[in-house]
């Protein structure tokens, strides 16, 4: 009986082995499979939500912060986070290792007294029993901010009472805190020995530097490419003379329209730059030693970094509203960290509304874009820059606004 009955049992026990085979639960050698591991997990992690911006100032302060995770979860309150920089002389930290509070851990970063261009890293770790999980973020340092400023491509006509000219006067005398450059452009920016004065614009460019209270200037567009390529050095000399000879002691410096991006002319661009620089004479007081001629150079987007040392203004964006808020110099183009925000200006065009219009200003305005001289119009490509744009008044109330921290006008 014995027997029968550890028979019947070994027969149930592989029965039941069998069974769950065929379900699963063991090796299918036919098949060549196994059953999949459980999924592995990641019990701590750490990732920074503050800044929303990484280009500082020397001296400046702003608030850092880290989000922090435990089995998915947030970190129990209490979980300590240490900040670290590197180079350590680079900044500080208050408090050096925070703890967290519904899984964020707080701290303010103050930056040493930098020379511009300098960079410096910032990490964040944190431990959960044996793990640790960090994360890290580059600052720039950029030179302190200077106001924003107006760059308008006057191209218009001046002749009339009701040339934009006329608009562009009445504005700066409305707006005299706010800085506006003019580009004044004769015959294209082509001028030779041949050429005249046009009455109208020297009229026109006296009466807007005339607005008092204001510290407004004009350049002079000179094309530096044609239909036929490339103008030669002599004849962007001899425009630049030109405009001189007509007039006199009116203009401030030089817009170079057409500038290169690349270092195949660079050394051309040099040799025009270092010639206008030094044309102090019969330019005007505000353009005559110790001071210079301004220079500024259209590439329309963002050069190579030795561009910056053939012009006092780059012009790093030239196009749509639209697309000017993707615009970014990192990491391509870190090098204008080492410059003023006034070496830097948009042109930006088919900004439709006054809204579009402020958030094209505003994005200029922001320190990772480091740019100073801000232009934007309704007016679409094409005819860009052939009037004022609509809200021009708003232009520059808005620019006012930004440089006095005060509430934005109403569109």
């Amino acid at each position: 009986m014995l027997t029968t009955t550890r028979t019947h049992r070994l027969a149930s026990l592989m029965a039941l082995t069998a069974a769950l085979a065929g379900c699963g639960g063991a090796t299918d050698k036919d098949n060549n499979t196994t059953a999949p591991p459980p999924p592995a997990s990641a019990p701590v992690t750490l990732h920074f939500v503050q800044p929303t911006e990484n280009v500082l100032e020397p001296g400046a302060s702003e608030p850092l912060a880290a989000d922090v995770t435990v089995n998915g979860g947030a970190a129990p309150n209490g979980t300590v986070v240490t900040f670290t920089v590197n180079p350590s002389a680079a900044a500080t930290f208050s408090p050096v290792a925070p703890t967290t509070v519904a899984s964020v851990a707080s701290t303010t970063l103050t930056v040493s007294s930098l020379p511009p261009s300098a960079t410096f890293q910032v990490s964040a770790t944190a431990t959960s029993s044996a793990n640790t999980a960090g994360d890290s973020l580059t600052y720039y340092v950029r030179p302190t901010h200077k106001n924003l400023q107006v760059l308008v491509p006057a191209y218009f006509s001046a002749s009339g009472t009701s040339s934009p000219w006329a608009t562009l006067t009445s504005g700066a005398a409305s707006y005299p805190d706010v800085q506006i450059t003019a580009v004044a452009s004769a015959s294209d920016g082509v001028l030779t020995a041949d050429s005249e004065v046009d009455d109208d614009l020297l009229t026109a460019i006296k009466d807007f530097k005339a607005v008092a209270g204001t510290a407004n200037k004009v350049v002079a567009y000179v094309a530096t490419s044609g239909s036929g390529g490339s103008r030669s050095v002599a004849d962007v000399k001899a425009t630049i003379d030109n405009y001189i000879r007509l007039y006199p002691d009116q203009l401030d410096g030089f817009f170079l329209d057409g500038m290169a991006t690349d270092s195949a002319r660079l050394a051309y661009f040099q040799d025009v730059y270092n010639y206008a620089k030094a044309r102090a004479s019969g330019m005007s007081k505000g353009a005559t030693p110790p001071n210079a001629p301004t220079v500024i150079g259209n590439p329309g987007t963002y050069p190579v970094a030795a561009y910056a040392g053939v012009a006092d203004t780059l012009v790093t964006y030239a196009g749509n509203a639209a697309a000017y808020q993707a615009t970014d110099p990192q990491p391509a183009s870190t090098w204008v960290y080492a410059k003023d925000n006034t070496a830097q200006a948009m042109l930006v065009h088919t900004a439709s509304t006054c809204t579009d219009m402020q958030a094209a200003v505003k994005h200029a305005h922001r320190p990772r874009l480091n740019t100073g001289m801000v232009y934007a119009t309704n007016l679409a490509i094409g005819a860009s820059w052939s009037s004022l744009p609509t809200y021009w008044q708003q232009l520059l109330g808005t620019v006012d606004a930004l440089n006095k921290k005060r509430p934005l006008p109403l569109c």
